[in-house]
């Protein structure tokens, strides 16, 4: 039975560094936002999303208006709600599917931003967190994506907090110096391996 290792850490964390590693080890991981996107490619899912937006979020290709969807719920949680409800269970069924392809993996890696969130975290064998102090997190948002300390502070706030995070986390990495985080991350999925 192959085992499902969430991994999720707040913006800035640094967990898009330490997927890449787990990939280079050859481990199958499963990316949630990648497969989100994916699936707001779907044709029935385009044409359900429009509806819910009233008709007005479709770009001229007849793809989906991704920055005015997030504009808008990112103020109406109500709406999101709504737009999670017809998401998510497009990505279950992609990462069931995604299993059955890595059948023969010990372990899948899934990363989240939103596995505890989402609660797909209770669906795991074990999670790890990264997480990062907050000041290196907001410096590494700010070199990444060029926006203001206030813009990400904001982006922060709208997540649980990593202390809410780590009560529900089987492990907890922290990501300041990557040789040590490297080393940690093969500690613990050597420890799952065994078990």
């Amino acid at each position: 039975m192959v085992k499902i290792i969430g991994l999720t850490g707040g913006i800035g964390s640094g967990k898009t560094t330490v997927i890449n590693y787990i990939k280079s080890k050859g481990f199958p991981v499963y990316i949630a936002d990648e497969a989100g996107k994916e699936v707001m490619e779907y044709p029935e899912i385009i044409t359900k999303i429009n509806l819910l937006f009233n008709n007005e979020v479709l770009l001229p290709d007849g793809f989906l208006d991704r920055t005015k969807i997030a504009s808008i719920v990112f103020q109406n949680k109500e709406l999101l709600g709504q737009l999670n409800q017809i998401v998510h269970p497009a990505v279950a069924l992609h990462f069931e599917n995604f299993k059955k392809e890595n059948a023969t993996a010990d372990v899948i890696f899934k990363e989240s931003a939103i596995l505890f969130e989402s609660e797909a975290y209770k669906k795991c064998y074990a999670t790890i967190l990264i997480t990062a102090p907050l000041e290196v997190r907001v410096n590494r948002v700010i070199q990444r994506d060029n926006i203001t300390k206030e813009e990400v502070l904001s982006r922060i706030k709208n997540q649980l907090t990593d202390e809410e995070k780590a009560k529900l986390a089987t492990y907890i990495v922290e990501n300041i110096d990557l040789n040590e985080t490297f080393k940690n991350v093969d500690q613990i999925v050597n420890k799952i391996l065994i078990n």
